[in-house]
């Protein structure tokens, strides 16, 4: 047998240096300190910010990042049998971690976003110094037959610094939108599976058959550089996948960490054939491994059949067993196992300690358990209430256990006589009662230091809430539907306790959030969740925080009555008292009135390797049954004009879409689906369907079948037909149907233009969605770039008969389409003929309201450069401007 401990199982121990004793003390009071603190988050609930970031990061960073940096580095030089390093590198590690950790929790609970940046550079900092520490071990060391496991301590440590980039990048507010999702679900496997998987499977090689107390199965060392060998490259190819939006790759990656797990289980299971578990410490370990195993099933099936921006979002049901099944067990049982060797106090104080902290383990494991079961299911609130009731209650009583071990070992007071008296007497007797005054002084400063970061979230750093007496209680229902919150104002005495039932009733997610800090989960169509407020004081703004809901009027506002406003209210104005402003969720402020335009430079070169979108349009195809698929996405990045690139919501990844075109009475099977991250529709013109069914809103990930028959010729716009579809319009979610008429006759060239509006910024955003709801495009478009065909013109030889289709897209302004120095002597709108061929008459535009469609006909004259524009002046200045190319015949 190998690791720590075996020494106790053969004998009287050997008493450990004092610097090393007083090191360890020290260090794993910190660790339950943070056990402590964090059950204490999951005890608090909504009266803190970010409730449940928090409860993952004082847990995730504090407890067991802080349990791998110390037993890390122990399991190091017990297996390499190397010299202990200098202790004060070891606690400056320690203090920097739980420094970052606090900057962190700070700077994500109440801001600035610097500092919690900082933090998370001071956390992958201090990881790649301890990797670095660790690699000097080994090349220190003489060969042995452990080295193969600091390659997983090593290959964690990358993990970290990775996820802690992505932390920090997500702290600065990089990426929003899909790129922000994506990010999130890159960050939360690269530190789950990496900065802990790794670590973990790395430990277990020695760590779970020293506690089943078996000998290490031949062809461990084998199976561990097998593993490792799989695991962390599998582990970068899941993070580059999800980061490039390539969920098939990321799944790949996936499979091949999953065999590298498996690898790496191979003699763990070898160890339990030759013992099976018999301690608390043995039952926890093992009950981790299987939850290890089924979340990183459920995990494969997420990545595989999800697109990469809506993997965060589903793995959020996921992370309480992971976090809870498989971390919390795992720490807790290591510390089971290797708490009495480190307290010490000869072989009676060992064993007390460890029956101690083994003491109802059996419940506690099955109570735990339990907690997680109820976790991973979807059940009623109140089952989930229990799960988390019981989880708490096991890790709860479990800390109780461990402060009592630590208040009782020699550290702390003088041996019992008939004890076995360390080795050195008196001198380590006082630096056993030094050392247990550093531990409680370690314990004591990181819940100080963490609870004042959570007091300033609390308090936004303004000094004490005022304090109101509840005087009554009211329950009002909430509806959220049609881009809007009913009741939009509550008004309420002060002092009322509101509850609020909460319902979604729209077809599409929303949530809403106020801000005082209570928000309700994403809510699908027909949830409902209550919220309960504090006794009511000032005015409370709240709102839906799905990308451009709020924007689009998705808001309310709570009012007390019978007294006067709170200092720095203002229940004229927005939220923050500022005629014309608004705060994002986010919360940027982000102006709505006196918007910025961008004066567009329409003649500056477009970048290297731009194609324009073909406007040459193609015959209708043979047949009466036309099937295509249609892929919503929101992540798309294209150049809107000469030089300006930004997000884009698409139909198969262009604007406009896809161009289905045929004759009259053909039949379209539409399968569409929502590759995007946010709820999308599809609403054709072109069909005679009612609306209920397919047309509705579904989630990403979602699929429906669209049919309809072309009974009537024209061209006609399709669009997103998801509220507000000013907004999914306007982010370029649009195509066009071209049904020819009966009696259309054959043109030498067609091109088709769908002209809309561009408007810049993000998608979504407040200052974007304000542009919108003024109609105050940054420009316009053909074909969805603006000035596109200046830069890449139409071609045309003279005497040939050029049809031009067109369609306005809007969402708010049409189109009046004319050629310069070239009449139409053809014009088709809205289903007939205004003019043909061959009538005395002629055309200068063919004017389209927004969504109508047409085409006109001309022949150019001679070969030269003819303009095509919108001859809405402002529109073709804006860029709704293109050339035709004319050659000789």
């Amino acid at each position: 047998m190998t690791s720590v401990g075996i020494h106790i199982e053969k004998g009287t121990p050997t008493a450990a240096p004092p610097g090393r004793a007083s090191w360890h003390l020290r260090a794993n009071a910190i660790v339950v300190g943070w056990l402590a603190l964090t059950v204490a988050v999951a005890l608090a609930g909504d009266v803190l910010p970010v409730p449940r970031w928090l409860l993952i990061h004082v847990f995730l960073l504090g407890a067991v990042s802080t349990a791998i940096l110390i037993w890390s580095e122990h399991f190091t030089v017990a297996l390499l049998r190397a010299r202990t390093p200098q202790q004060r590198w070891s606690l400056a590690r320690l203090a920097l971690l739980n420094a970052g950790t606090v900057a962190v929790l700070a700077g994500v609970a109440a801001g600035p976003w610097p500092v919690a940046a900082a933090g998370a550079g001071a956390v992958v900092g201090v990881v790649l110094w301890h990797a670095a520490a660790l690699v000097m071990l080994v090349r220190r060391a003489l060969p042995g037959r452990f080295g193969h496991v600091i390659g997983w301590y090593a290959a964690a440590a990358g993990a970290l610094a990775a996820g802690g980039t992505l932390g920090g990048l997500l702290a600065a507010h990089v990426g929003h939108g899909a790129m922000h999702e994506r990010l999130h679900a890159a960050h939360v496997q690269v530190n789950l599976l990496g900065w802990v998987g790794l670590t973990v499977l790395g430990t277990l090689f020695t760590l779970w058959p020293t506690v089943l107390r078996t000998r290490m199965p031949e062809g461990t060392r084998k199976a561990s550089r097998a593993g490792l060998w799989l695991a962390a490259p599998g582990l970068a190819v899941t993070v580059a996948g999800l980061l490039a939006d390539l969920h098939l790759v990321a799944a790949a990656g996936l499979v091949l960490y999953a065999a590298g797990a498996l690898a790496a289980a191979v003699p763990l299971a070898e160890a339990v054939r030759r013992r099976r578990p018999h301690t608390g410490a043995a039952w926890t370990l093992g009950a981790a491994i299987i939850w290890f195993e089924v979340a990183l099933t459920v995990d494969l099936v997420i990545v595989t059949t999800r697109p990469a921006g809506a993997v965060g979002r589903a793995l959020e049901p996921l992370i309480p067993v992971v976090l809870v099944g498989f971390v919390a067990q795992v720490l807790v049982g290591s510390l089971l196992h290797l708490l009495p060797a480190v307290l010490g106090g000869g072989p009676i104080r060992f064993k007390e300690n460890a029956a101690l902290l083994e003491r109802g383990w059996v419940v506690r494991l099955a109570v735990l358990n339990a907690g997680v079961v109820l976790l991973a299911l979807r059940v009623p609130a109140p089952l989930l209430l229990l799960g988390w009731a019981l989880v708490v209650t096991a890790v709860a009583a479990f800390v109780i256990l461990a402060v009592a071990a630590l208040v009782r070992s020699r550290a702390f007071a003088v041996p019992r006589d008939g004890a076995a008296e360390p080795e050195g007497g008196g001198p380590d007797r006082t630096a056993g009662r030094t050392a247990g005054r550093s531990a409680l002084a370690g314990v004591a400063a990181g819940c100080v230091l963490t609870a004042a970061a959570v007091v300033v979230a609390t308090t936004g750093g303004s000094g004490p809430a005022a304090t109101v007496t509840a005087t009554g209680t009211r329950t009002v229902e909430v509806t959220l539907s049609g881009m809007s919150i009913r009741p939009a104002m509550i008004e309420a005495p002060v002092g009322t306790v509101l509850t609020l039932r909460v319902t979604n009733a729209d077809a599409q997610r929303h949530d809403l959030r106020l801000a005082t800090g209570e928000r309700t989960p994403v809510l699908a169509a027909g949830q409902s969740v209550t919220l309960t407020l504090a006794p009511l004081g000032e005015t409370v703004d709240g709102w839906c925080t799905v990308a451009g809901h709020r924007a689009a009027g998705m808001t309310m506002r709570i009012v007390p009555t019978g007294a006067l406003a709170q200092p720095g209210t203002d229940t004229g104005h927005g939220a923050h008292g500022s005629a014309g402003q608004t705060t994002s969720p986010d919360g940027d402020d982000a102006t709505v009135t006196g918007i910025e335009q961008t004066v567009l430079d329409l003649v500056a070169p477009f970048s290297p390797g731009w194609k324009p979108y073909d406007a040459t349009l193609k015959p209708a195809p043979g047949g009466t049954e036309h099937a295509v698929e249609i892929r919503a996405d929101d992540t798309v990045v294209r150049e809107v004009a000469p030089g300006v690139r930004q997000r884009v919501w698409t139909f198969n990844g262009t604007v406009p879409g896809p161009v289905l075109r045929g004759k009259v009475g053909d039949v379209f099977t539409v399968t569409f689906v929502n590759g995007g991250t946010m709820s999308h529709g599809i609403d054709f013109h072109a069909g005679a369907n009612a609306p209920d069914g397919v047309m509705r809103t579904i989630a990403p990930g979602e699929r429906l079948t669209y049919r309809f028959r072309a009974e009537h010729a024209g061209a006609w716009l399709y669009h997103c037909s998801t509220m507000p579809m000013t907004q999914h319009i306007a982010g370029g979610m649009y195509g066009a149907v071209v049904i020819d008429p009966p009696d259309l006759t054959t043109a030498d060239r067609e091109f088709l233009l769908v002209q809309g509006e561009l408007y810049l910024g993000e998608p979504g955003s407040d200052g974007q969605v304000a542009k919108i709801r003024q109609d105050r495009p940054d420009g316009w478009m053909f074909n969805g770039t603006a000035a596109g065909y200046d830069h890449a013109p139409l071609e045309a030889r003279t005497g040939e008969r050029v049809r031009i289709w067109a369609v306005a897209a809007g969402p708010s302004s049409g189109t009046a389409l004319h050629v310069v120095g070239a009449p139409f002597d053809t014009l088709y709108k809205e289903g007939a003929y205004l003019l043909r061929a061959g009538d005395p008459g002629g055309a200068q535009v063919l004017d389209l309201a927004p969504a109508q469609g047409g085409f006109a006909e001309l022949v150019f004259p001679e070969p030269g450069t003819y303009p095509v524009v919108d001859h809405t002046m402002r529109q073709a200045e804006g860029g709704a401007h293109g050339l035709f190319e004319v050659g000789a015949r």
